[in-house]
């Protein structure tokens, strides 16, 4: 989703796949994907990656799970400083949690959802298909168009509006679950997700029309409620440094953040 902002590259060896990406400062490698007993192998495939690729520039493991930075930090043949990365920790709910909103923590979130069918008896969620992408493209548009105008310096806006367009142009080939709220016809609210593993599901993208009253609330109960009632988890990532961001996810009651970590070359 993120290949055209990070410049990603990416190769599979001994049944290991290695990231990797690269900015004008920095050549970077992601936690490699594999077996665990192959990690020490591939920390020193990836140094030797790095040795031949990066060139003058300053490399660095960006954004590895706890049980990456142990191997890391156990690694023979070199030292790292590892550092935790806090707006990239990923918030983890109760599915539950997410669907009855039930209890005093959750009283002003359940308020929010009341509000909207309140306000908006006639709106009604539907799952995402071919028939109604065109209406979230419509609605992403006029997302991204009004955070433009208020971030003109911010390139994130306009490479994650056509990471999703291009998300929507195969949709059906990925193996996601997406939701929308349709008012009066038309779509003020969409997201999507996958299933993660066995107990967890994880949301990647969620945008609504902040101008109707209560949809984050909407779209975030009914989506977890429609879609992924039977997962114990749900993942609804990291919050980016972002403050709005950091206070509506803390807000829903995270049951746990997974730890996320940088480490460079001592």
């Amino acid at each position: 989703m993120w290949r055209e902002m990070l410049n990603l590259r990416w190769a599979v060896e001994d049944d290991v796949l290695y990231i990797f990406s690269s900015n004008e400062e920095i050549f970077a490698a992601w936690q490699p994907i594999g077996e665990q007993d192959k990690m020490q192998d591939a920390i020193t495939k990836i140094l030797r990656v790095a040795d031949e690729m990066r060139g003058d520039k300053k490399f660095m493991f960006v954004v590895v799970e706890k049980i990456f930075a142990d191997e890391l930090a156990r690694y023979p043949h070199a030292k790292f400083n590892i550092t935790a990365e806090r707006d990239n920790f990923d918030y983890v709910y109760l599915a539950q949690d997410l669907i009855n909103l039930s209890g005093r923590k959750f009283h002003g979130k359940k308020n929010h959802l009341n509000a909207f069918r309140k306000e908006y008896p006639d709106a009604r969620y539907v799952p995402i298909t071919e028939e109604i992408i065109p209406q979230c493209r419509e609605e992403l548009n006029a997302w991204s168009a009004v955070h433009k105008r208020a971030n003109p310096d911010d390139p994130f806006i306009g490479y994650e509006q056509a990471a999703i367009h291009e998300i929507f142009d195969h949709f059906d080939r990925f193996k996601l679950k997406g939701g929308a709220i349709l008012l009066d016809g038309k779509v003020v609210a969409f997201t999507f997700g996958e299933r993660l593993n066995s107990d967890t599901a994880v949301i990647h993208v969620e945008k609504a029309d902040p101008s109707v009253r209560g949809i984050y609330a909407a779209i975030n109960q009914n989506f977890v409620t429609r879609e992924w009632s039977d997962m114990t988890y749900i993942n609804r990532e990291e919050d980016m440094g972002i403050d709005g961001l950091r206070q509506a996810k803390e807000s829903y009651r995270p049951i746990k953040l997974i730890e996320k970590f940088n480490a460079t070359l001592a």
